[in-house]
């Protein structure tokens, strides 16, 4: 791999960058965007349970809130169970919406990551190809300048390449993925509506 990294020259260093940049982002999300963190399969049961027997106070609506994404789009619904079900949609959807743009946090840099990794590494081809043409002399040409623009060149095309790719199928996946953890938490604070007004048991 070292010698890899010497061959693709100086210009390499700036994608080695970008791409420590990517995998910590991306192995961050998959830590923080698991399903179990963001909307826990038993809590629409447990907040249930606890409508049903009255429990359901300042306390344990604020121990909600800090329990997970779920918890808080919930809290919104109990919060607002006495007004009119257009007003508490509304609210749901506007919670969901910070949780959305929550659970959307370093997307936006992985983004740019995979947009900038090949820009990258078409300015180090270009740099490769700066040294390339300037083996060319009057007196000929030198060989080893020429094989080293074309190692420069063909080096950061790949990297920049390698470092995209997976941020790009990364940055599609989480952002589906929030749309689908956002959806299922709207549709569980809205069974929950529900249950509060009596429609579902």
């Amino acid at each position: 791999m070292w010698n890899i990294i010497i061959a693709a020259g100086w210009p390499i260093w700036p994608l080695i960058v970008t791409s420590i940049f990517g995998v910590a982002i991306i192995l961050e999300r998959l830590w923080t965007l698991r399903v179990s963190n963001i909307a826990p399969s038993n809590l629409l049961a447990d907040v249930t349970n606890l409508m049903s027997s009255g429990s359901i106070n300042i306390e344990s609506i604020e121990a909600l809130k800090k329990n997970s994404p779920l918890g808080e789009i919930m809290a919104v619904a109990i919060e607002n169970k006495n007004a009119s079900l257009e007003v508490i949609k509304d609210s749901i959807e506007e919670a969901g919406s910070l949780a959305s743009f929550r659970l959307e946090k370093y997307l936006g840099t992985l983004s740019t990551i995979s947009t900038v990794a090949p820009l990258l590494g078409l300015f180090g081809t270009i740099i490769g190809m700066v040294e390339l043409f300037s083996s060319f002399t009057s007196s000929g040409h030198d060989v080893t300048v020429f094989a080293r623009g074309i190692s420069v060149a063909l080096y950061n095309t790949a990297g920049g390449i390698v470092v995209a790719v997976p941020a790009m199928i990364a940055f599609r996946y989480f952002r589906s993925k929030v749309d689908y953890l956002v959806n299922e938490m709207e549709q569980q604070a809205l069974r929950l509506v529900e249950v509060i007004r009596g429609e579902r048991k």
